[in-house]
């Protein structure tokens, strides 16, 4: 199990130093990269290219609860994403899946089934904590719209995050190096997928998500 990469995101030193010990019990010479914001993340993922696993805090500058691991799993969907979190409730784990993360630890979590949740994501499974029934029947408007959200491909996603940002098309196609059709045509998917009618209600519905679960 030697040259795994690892990149911890939390803007907790003490708990990224309690995550890099672990790290280092389970693994052996892990390469271990740590960030403390959401673009300290991708910079950081940019520069040193092959990760395996990021471990990402819901909670640091930058991210805004759930909308950071949809970013996160946008920009590089090759990466693997499992959440750290200190919340344990069923709905904020159901959520985080449904986005998409590969595994969801709450920070309680012992370090023997910590060791263990590692090593089922980094073998291609979904893990979370024993207990959680992650099938529930998700009642709240919030949850589907995750699952809407999660049917986006990873451009539009990005376009999403960028009209969150309150972006114009032109400023889009400037940013992703796409025309200005292209921009349309994404955005015309995404209000498809979501199920809503204008970019406005596109923005709102994005937020939404992140609003009943304060992570």
């Amino acid at each position: 199990m030697a040259g795994y990469h690892f990149v911890i995101a939390d803007d907790h030193p003490l708990f990224r130093d309690a995550l890099r010990q672990t790290l280092q019990d389970t693994f052996q010479m892990p390469d271990i990269t740590e960030a403390g914001s959401l673009n300290d993340v991708t910079a950081k993922i940019e520069d040193t290219g092959d990760v395996d696993l990021l471990l990402l805090d819901l909670m640091m500058p930058g991210v805004q609860g759930f909308s950071g691991l949809v970013f996160i799993r946008a920009q590089f969907p090759g990466i693997p994403v499992a959440v750290v979190s200190a919340r344990e409730e069923a709905a904020v784990i159901r959520r985080a899946i449904d986005l998409g993360a590969s595994g969801f630890i709450p920070k309680s979590t012992p370090i023997q089934d910590m060791q263990t949740a590692l090593r089922s994501v980094l073998d291609g499974n979904v893990w979370i904590p024993d207990g959680i029934d992650i099938n529930a029947s998700s009642e709240s408007e919030a949850d589907h719209l995750a699952q809407r959200i999660a049917t986006l491909t990873p451009q539009q996603v990005r376009v999403l995050m960028m009209l969150r940002e309150g972006l114009l098309n032109k400023q889009i196609a400037y940013e992703l190096s796409v025309s200005e059709a292209t921009v349309k045509a994404h955005v015309s998917a995404i209000l498809q997928k979501l199920n809503v009618e204008s970019r406005t209600q596109a923005v709102i519905a994005a937020a939404k998500i992140d609003e009943d679960h304060h992570v």
